[in-house]
């Protein structure tokens, strides 16, 4: 079973999870002003930026967590039977028993997780049987890295290798305020700016440069959501030398003005 739950507001919120059941949780977004995660077996954490984590509760073990939010959180919570997945592996079970995880990164459970997720908010009956063949697929990814088999980083044909996604996208993050030229980031992975620039969209789905303004807009609005500057103090902060510019962007990519953004936020 799965659903996506998303918070409404930034208002705090405090839940707790117990049951015969493997929780598995993805956090696509969330960054908390404060805030305790604590999973039975491993220390409580206070991690802040919440964003790309996973979580994994093994049945029978506590699970709870509060919030004050900073931005808006969005989440795919994924139940599984203990018994059925024995039933359904073709892998050897004998003998395994799950660990508890908190706030780690697996790109290949990471984009399995994903494409789950995007299946289960088109609510579409077409998408059913591609829905619980992900399922199955993420389970057997469980299940290997739960016993820290190695694994193939996933790729797609032509784009970039797992580890220059990685560099690239943290030099970004770096250096989000900056104006970044495809040169340099082509040269920290060792690629030529034409060929890098057709892997990194085969690999995102979108251009280098996009990306880029889409990191930003997402720092925008989470500065909206704390709301401490003024709009035209977060446009520079984030690299956009006009209001105007940051105002244009940031339309383009939510549908709203930065102060339509935050007022929408309550």
């Amino acid at each position: 079973m799965a659903e996506v739950v998303q918070s409404p507001s930034n208002d705090s919120f405090h839940y707790r999870f117990r049951a015969p059941m493997h929780l598995l949780v993805v956090y696509e977004q969330g960054v908390r002003r404060d805030g305790e995660t604590f999973v039975e077996g491993l220390p409580r954490s206070t991690l802040r930026d919440l964003s790309r984590k996973l979580i994994f509760v093994p049945a029978g073990h506590e699970y709870h967590e509060w919030q004050e939010p900073r931005t808006l959180t969005r989440a795919m919570y994924f139940y599984v039977d203990p018994a059925k997945l024995q039933s359904d592996s073709e892998l050897d079970m004998a003998g395994l028993s799950f660990a508890p995880r908190l706030f780690f990164h697996d790109a290949t459970l990471w984009d399995s997780a994903l494409k789950l997720m995007r299946s289960v908010e088109s609510l579409m009956s077409a998408d059913r049987l591609y829905g619980e063949a992900l399922g199955v697929v993420l389970m057997h990814e469980l299940i290997l890295f739960n016993r820290g088999r190695p694994r193939i980083e996933p790729q797609v044909r032509g784009g970039l290798a797992g580890w220059q996604q990685r560099i690239v996208t943290a030099y970004i993050e770096d250096h989000l305020a900056e104006q970044i030229s495809l040169a340099t980031l082509a040269g920290l992975v060792r690629l030529s700016p034409y060929y890098f620039c057709r892997a990194f969209k085969q690999s995102f789905g979108i251009p280098p440069h996009r990306y880029h303004t889409g990191r930003r807009i997402e720092r925008a609005k989470a500065m909206l959501a704390k709301r401490e500057s003024s709009v035209t103090e977060i446009g520079l902060t984030v690299g956009f030398s006009e209001a105007s510019s940051f105002t244009t962007a940031f339309r383009k990519t939510t549908g709203l003005t930065p102060s339509g953004y935050h007022r929408s936020l309550g």
